[in-house]
């Protein structure tokens, strides 16, 4: 059985419908450790525990392997009550395409702290709220937004291209040195030592649990905080001027992974 329904949902949904229903022997999977590492969960010692955590979003995963290629998986063992589920999460992550991509094994600690991290200081928190703050920077100095969004947000995808082509040197050998020098003299002004001590800060809070308790202290209440915190995001400026903007080139839609009407 893969859990992969939301964290926050499934403390709630193992102890009311599968605890009561599992059996010896059963193997019970997980696609992000959070709910056994945190011990939200414990399952009994007679079923295997594994995870089988894709190195990206749902949607990227499908996409690459319907066009025949694969998104590395990390795998994990918490529980082999049968001997064989080390071969059964190999197995599970070789047939979504990850043997096309590599097959990792870890532990549930590190897939879980290292994922939460990476979310908050790089992908999501803090990639998001630098070109937030970016774009709020140009416009607030008189540049127009449209440009502001273009130089802030639309490139960004450019960059993170070459990055993930053939790594930040690849950035490097493809920009103009202005550029390069740019980045040299400005990057460590930006993120620097207190970026940095921020990010150690979060690494602890998350490494001791202090994260995922505030997060399902929030869940159970309503999550009125995380619902007022995502409107007000998308009501932004730059929600808005993209919108405009991506509606002049529509090859992003076309191609686009997401689909809202049917996810």
């Amino acid at each position: 059985m893969m859990v992969a329904t939301p964290d926050e949902l499934q403390a709630d949904i193992y102890k009311e419908h599968i605890a009561p229903n599992i059996r010896d022997g059963a193997v019970l999977a997980f696609a992000h450790g959070l709910s056994i590492h945190f011990g939200l969960i414990e399952p009994k010692s007679t079923v295997d525990m594994i995870m089988i955590a894709p190195k990206g979003p749902g949607h990227t995963v499908r996409s690459e392997y319907v066009r025949g290629g694969g998104m590395p998986k990390l795998v994990a063992v918490a529980q082999d009550a049968s001997g064989n589920a080390h071969d059964i999460a190999i197995a599970y992550a070789a047939s979504l395409g990850a043997d096309r991509a590599g097959i990792i094994e870890i532990t549930f600690r590190e897939e879980c702290e290292t994922d939460l991290f990476g979310e908050q200081a790089v992908l999501c928190g803090g990639l998001v709220e630098l070109i937030r703050a970016s774009f709020e920077t140009l416009v607030e100095a008189g540049y127009a937004p449209e440009m502001a969004f273009f130089e802030c947000q639309h490139e960004m995808k450019l960059i993170v291209d070459l990055i993930y082509e053939g790594g930040i040197a690849n950035i490097n050998y493809s920009i103009s040195n202005t550029a390069e020098w740019g980045e040299y003299k400005s990057g460590p002004r930006v993120i620097g030592d207190e970026s940095k001590a921020a990010m150690k800060k979060v690494l602890k809070e998350i490494q001791f649990g202090q994260f995922t308790s505030e997060w399902m202290q929030e869940c159970k209440a309503g999550q009125a905080h995380f619902k007022a915190t995502r409107r007000n995001n998308d009501t932004h400026q730059i929600e808005q001027v993209g919108e405009k903007l991506r509606g002049m080139m529509p090859w992003i839609k076309q191609g686009a992974l997401v689909d809202k009407s049917k996810n």
